[in-house]
């Protein structure tokens, strides 16, 4: 087709050129047929219409022109003959001037104009169905109507993404390559899209030409600009169509939107952790590489993304813009004033299905879950223990580290957790905060009101499962899990002696110091541990609180209870491993090894003799005494019979 739509136009340039060497005002015989028989240029230079069939005729001159074309065409064929006709239609040649004079009859006040000409051509040109939008090429008119039957021919391989246009696939294929080919001159850095690179260019140029008359920031974009209008405005076009949710951006919508859908499409390659967005995944990326770009100007802290960085800065400059209209109390960040108006609203909407306790954040909730699931996410590299909180987690760290960031401006007392140091500020301000309002006793921490408040409940939630015992108290139930696997990690410097409880070890410390803090305003005797003075003073006051539930007889000490109670089971724990004898308390037992080792503590001052018990030695000391008075009263009956 295209070698006969050439051989015509050459056969109808000829006719021309030999009716211009004519000089008269006739046309020498070169007349147009009849009026209702003349063909339109637009009919003449057609060539690329499917079902239309061009057919000039040049009667004066006595040449007729035929030509029809048949519609047997790829899409392909389309496109060429499209660019062909677009071509000789944007700017009129001498061919068509001719043709108009040669067709119309008549010379034209106007040359025939590159105006006319796309008129004439818009009426052929590829036009939408839906929209009327009118297109140059059919394949753009093609790739147009895919947007109106949602077809996306071009598919990725690795993320299964779909796109309209060829081109948008291959940018976004770039971002799997890593492909950056447009690239900045002066700085040196890439982009995928050249647009991109434009919107760069602009920075060195300094072509930010679109003012804010609000906050005084410029943009490179009108777009820019308009869009940020919206935080000064407060509108939110993009609603979410779930939860009602409003946002300025149409991007954080979207982001939002996988928040209902569940999508999570950035994953991390080293953990398989994944994102709603990209943001996200390069602060995640951080922890892996322990990149922390935010420095603090004042105590150089660094941090790894830039709200971090400014909710520390509040830190050292005590602001705290963040106010409760109900109870006065200011906070460092929104997030903070948020959970703290859920204490107001009494609000929990997150309810564990297991235990039925409920929270009033989700971060809690999914805290608390892992209780149930046994699941400790945050594990030290170097000693291998695992935790449930990341708090947890990071103040374990800082016992590897030394690192000891809250310190008490009063006695210069330095604490690895926050929570810590805010308690011992209560020992110096004598506050206690946590009152129990059945006894009313005070308490400077949460956690020993809550320990406290289960021995109204008779709540035991830490139960060994070896011998079945129940304790209040978690730091109790793990001192007691140390009797069965033997564990005594608090050793002493001095004798090398080790305890299962570092306040075992700090007691047993005042025997090596001499130290002994609890002195009896009624005795003067001075004793080393609190329990031993409370014990001491009942002896004063009279007061057994400890009663034999079999016999009736009464203790001043729990100790002495126990010891008692032997008597009545008739158990003896202490066994003796060199001749197996069994003995009810611990002293008797000590006192019995003395037997075999040969140990004889106690010395007598008078006779120069040693015993194994201090009871042998008042016994001796009184018998002694006896025999002493005993020789006086003789020697008096002789001196004075």
């Amino acid at each position: 087709m295209d070698f006969q739509l050439k051989k015509e136009v050459k056969l109808l340039e000829t006719k021309l050129r030999e009716r211009d060497q004519l000089n008269t005002k006739d046309v020498c015989g070169v007349s147009l047929c009849d009026v209702t028989d003349q063909t339109s240029p637009d009919l003449l230079l057609s060539v690329c219409n499917e079902e239309q069939k061009t057919s000039v005729k040049l009667l004066d001159c006595e040449m007729e022109l035929k030509t029809q074309i048949k519609e047997e065409q790829t899409d392909e064929d389309d496109v060429i003959y499209s660019d062909l006709i677009m071509e000789e239609s944007s700017e009129p040649n001498e061919m068509e001037e001719k043709t108009h004079h040669l067709i119309t009859g008549e010379e034209s006040e106007q040359n025939f104009s590159p105006k006319n000409s796309r008129i004439a051509t818009d009426k052929e040109s590829p036009t939408c169905t839906q929209r009327g939008k009118i297109f140059t090429r059919k394949f753009k008119l093609n790739a147009h109507m895919r947007i109106h039957i949602r077809e996306k021919p071009y598919s990725c391989d690795q993320c299964d993404k779909s796109f309209v246009y060829k081109r948008s696939f291959q940018n976004h294929m770039r971002i799997h390559t890593g492909e950056k080919p447009y690239t900045c001159d002066q700085c040196g850095r890439s982009f995928t899209r050249k647009c991109y690179l434009k919107r760069h260019m602009k920075l060195h140029t300094g072509g930010k030409s679109y003012q804010c008359d609000q906050c005084e920031r410029n943009f490179t974009r009108k777009e820019q600009l308009n869009v940020h209008m919206r935080i000064h405005t407060g509108e939110k076009p993009h609603t979410c169509d779930q939860c009602g949710k409003s946002f300025i951006w149409k991007y954080t919508l979207k982001e939002h939107m996988r928040v209902h859908t569940g999508e999570k499409p950035y994953s991390c390659d080293q953990c398989g952790k994944s994102f709603t967005c990209n943001v996200y995944l390069k602060r995640h990326m951080r922890v892996h590489t322990g990149e922390k770009p935010y420095s603090c100007d004042q105590c150089g802290k660094n941090f790894t993304c830039n709200v971090y960085l400014k909710r520390h800065m509040e830190m050292h400059t005590g602001e705290k813009p963040y106010c409760c209209d109900q109870c006065g109390k200011s906070f460092t960040c929104n997030l903070y004033l948020k959970r703290h108006m859920e204490m107001h609203t009494g609000e929990k909407p997150y309810s564990c299905d297991q235990c039925g306790k409920n929270f009033v954040n989700k971060r809690r909730f999914q805290d608390h879950m892992r209780i149930h699931t046994g699941e400790k996410p945050y594990t030290c590299d170097q000693c291998g223990k695992s935790f449930v909180y990341k708090r947890s987690f990071q103040e374990h760290m800082r016992v590897h580290t030394g690192e000891k960031p809250y310190s008490c401006d009063q006695c210069g007392k330095s604490f690895v957790s926050k929570c810590s140091f805010q308690e011992h500020m209560r020992v110096h301000t004598g506050e206690k905060p946590y009152s129990c309002d059945q006894c009313g006793k005070s308490f400077v921490s949460k956690c020993s009101f809550q320990e406290h408040m289960r021995v109204h409940t008779g709540e035991k939630p830490y139960s060994c499962d070896q011998c079945g015992k129940s304790f209040v108290s978690k730091l109790n139930f793990q001192n007691h899990m140390r009797i069965h696997t033997g564990e005594k990690p608090y050793r002493c410097c001095h004798c090398e002696k080790s305890f299962i409880r570092k306040d075992h070890l700090n007691l047993h410390m005042r025997v090596h110091t001499g130290e002994k803090p609890y002195s009896c305003d009624q005795c003067g005797k001075n004793l080393a541990s609190k329990r031993s003075f409370e014990d001491h003073m009942r002896i004063h006051t009279g007061e057994k609180p400890y009663t034999c539930d079999q016999c009736g007889k009464s203790f001043t000490c729990n100790l002495y209870l126990k010891r008692h109670m032997r008597v009545h089971t008739g158990e003896k724990p202490y066994s003796c491993g060199q001749c197996w004898k069994n003995l009810a308390s611990k002293r008797s037992f000590k006192n019995h090894m003395r037997v075999h080792n040969g140990e004889k503590p106690y010395s007598s001052d008078q006779s120069e003799k040693s015993y194994i018990k201090k009871s042998i030695l008042t016994a001796d000391g009184l018998f002694t005494a006896v025999l002493h008075v005993q020789n006086l009263k003789k020697i008096e009956e002789t001196v004075f019979p």
